[in-house]
């Protein structure tokens, strides 16, 4: 059986990155608190809104994908499977 290194911190570095973006920047109410302009007759606010949600699932759903990586890799490099006891 070949011999794993243990992961780096860099997938949970980056995980913790994309989650403070999409918690800081709904925060920054300055960015998006104005009317124009508009889509589709539709205000700035409402639009940039809805945006910041899919932008936020997104990298969420990165996040999660990064430290599920991460989990699998520090796993496979202690010699244990996902059934096996911490």
């Amino acid at each position: 059986m070949p011999e794993h290194t243990p992961p780096g911190k860099g997938p949970l570095i980056g995980a913790g990155v994309a989650l403070a973006v999409a918690i800081v920047v709904p925060l920054l109410v300055w960015t998006y608190a104005k009317a124009d302009p508009e889509l589709w007759g539709i205000p700035f606010f409402f639009w940039y809104q809805f945006l910041l949600v899919i932008g936020s699932v997104v990298l969420t759903s990165l996040a999660y994908r990064l430290v599920i990586g991460h989990e699998r890799q520090r796993r496979l490099a202690e010699g244990r499977t996902n059934g096996d006891a911490r």
